[in-house]
């Protein structure tokens, strides 16, 4: 057996008007994210750590925001065609293990559900996905709520 490590990054700028959402829900808070996709940070990351550990490249490369095919999309979407490319490469998921970077809204009490939202899109067990959040106390662009990110680490097998 092959094991695979994979890590994820992304990043998004907050404003008024925008939606937020993270890990395949919809947040309440007056500022989302602005994007090309419907911004999912979290989501994201997980895909870029998905593709890097099969070493498929990146989330840019399958899904560029220069395609109009994915304005607006589902991040979920984005998810599922991901975990079918590692699929087709033979790869499957032991774990994933995640962080999201905010100021505000406190999100704790909705991890449940974005674990609950993951674990059907990726039909896996939901004891297999660690979500975690933090703030940066009121530091940088993150604290400032100027914008939100979020890290991701998964763990492949063949």
């Amino acid at each position: 057996m092959e094991i695979r490590i994979g890590q994820g990054f992304d990043v998004h700028k907050l404003a008024n008007g925008y939606k937020l959402t993270l890990g395949g829900i919809n947040i309440p808070h007056s500022k989302g994210c602005i994007a090309h996709s419907d911004g999912d940070v979290l989501i994201h990351a997980i895909c870029d750590a998905l593709l890097g550990a099969a070493n498929l490249r990146d989330i840019g490369y399958h899904f560029p925001d220069t395609d109009n095919k994915f304005k607006n999309i589902d991040s979920k979407i984005l998810l599922k065609e991901t975990h079918e490319l590692i699929k087709q490469n033979n790869y499957s998921i032991i774990n994933i293990d995640s962080t999201i970077c905010l100021q505000k809204p406190k999100i704790k009490d909705l991890i449940p559900k974005m674990k609950n939202a993951l674990s059907d899109t990726l039909n896996i067990d939901i004891d297999t996905i660690s979500i975690k959040a933090t703030t940066t106390e009121n530091l940088g662009f993150i604290g400032e709520e100027q914008g939100i990110s979020a890290q991701a680490i998964v763990l492949l097998k063949k």
